[in-house]
């Protein structure tokens, strides 16, 4: 399987950028076309989206996968899966229940070759707090994830804060347990600080700025490089990327932005994400300098 060994910054793509076109007008091998021409060597999926017979591939798709990441030098970095609490409608998930959806996940992950996944769990309010038996259900899983090599980090995502209940209870929970496999991946909509005018924006947001990510960072397994607007001049206009990567390089962080493209325009007809990914590409190259 291919290898990219460079250390600090890494350059990747979500495939959820794509979600406009992604099976519809272009292809899976297409995607990775793309990420090899814009020089990017890390890719994100999301499992029951991106996975064909998906949570039970074949044979067959899991080597045209791993023939796809070595023929355009990608890195399998985030793998991003679901605990649906609340798939049954009538009732939530126990447990146990939780547990298995996540296990299964985690073996599905191992076997595409990623080590990073982005484990979302069902929110109980505005605030974007998980359900109260997250500690139960990660508790149970860390085991199975150790054996098999497996991270697994909720998404830190808008309007979240950074110095929150909701991150202190995260870190909170990898200090008491000692993990190594449970972390964070930290959207960078958290430090976005334009709004378009009668944009929505939530009542509860206040950015946090590049430094509030410094006693994160041992446990920041990856990121996802967020952008919604890139200029002619190839500038991102709403998040300061330029802090944000200055600061990951000084001290020394190493683990993979992964591109994701929130901007509306690329659902309407004949968008192409890949030309704007392009843009946010050229970006992170000249500020990373890879």
């Amino acid at each position: 399987m291919y290898q990219y060994d460079r250390k600090g910054p890494k350059r990747g793509v979500a495939l959820y950028s794509y979600s406009a076109e992604l099976g519809l007008t272009k292809s899976l091998e297409e995607c990775f076309e793309d990420l090899h021409d814009m020089g990017a060597h890390g890719i994100e999926i999301l499992a029951n989206t991106h996975i064909e017979n998906y949570p039970n591939p074949t044979d067959e798709w899991v080597e045209k996968w791993f023939r796809l990441c070595d023929k355009y030098e990608i890195v399998p970095v985030e793998y991003g899966n679901w605990i649906d609490s609340h798939v049954l409608g009538y009732r939530d998930l126990t447990t146990e229940e939780s547990y298995e959806m996540l296990a299964r996940d985690i073996r599905l992950a191992h076997r595409l070759g990623f080590t990073v996944m982005r484990t979302k769990m069902p929110v109980i309010n505005d605030a974007l707090e998980p359900v109260k038996n997250w500690r139960e259900i990660i508790k149970m899983a860390l085991p199975l994830a150790e054996e098999l090599g497996i991270k697994m980090c909720p998404e830190i995502h808008t309007p979240s804060n950074l110095k929150g209940k909701m991150v202190t209870d995260y870190v909170d929970f990898i200090k008491e347990t000692g993990t190594k496999n449970f972390g964070l991946n930290i959207d960078f909509s958290v430090f976005r600080t334009e709004f378009s005018e009668g944009e929505y924006r939530d009542p509860n947001y206040t950015p946090n700025v590049p430094e509030d990510l410094i006693p994160l960072l041992p446990y920041i397994y990856c990121c996802h490089a967020k952008f919604i607007n890139m200029s002619d001049e190839f500038e991102e206009t709403t998040i300061p990327y330029k802090e944000i990567i200055k600061l990951l390089k000084k001290q020394n962080w190493d683990g993979y932005l992964l591109s994701e493209y929130e901007g509306a325009d690329k659902y309407e007809p004949g968008y192409e994400v890949g030309q704007t990914l392009r843009k946010h590409h050229i970006m992170m190259k000249n500020y990373i300098g890879d």
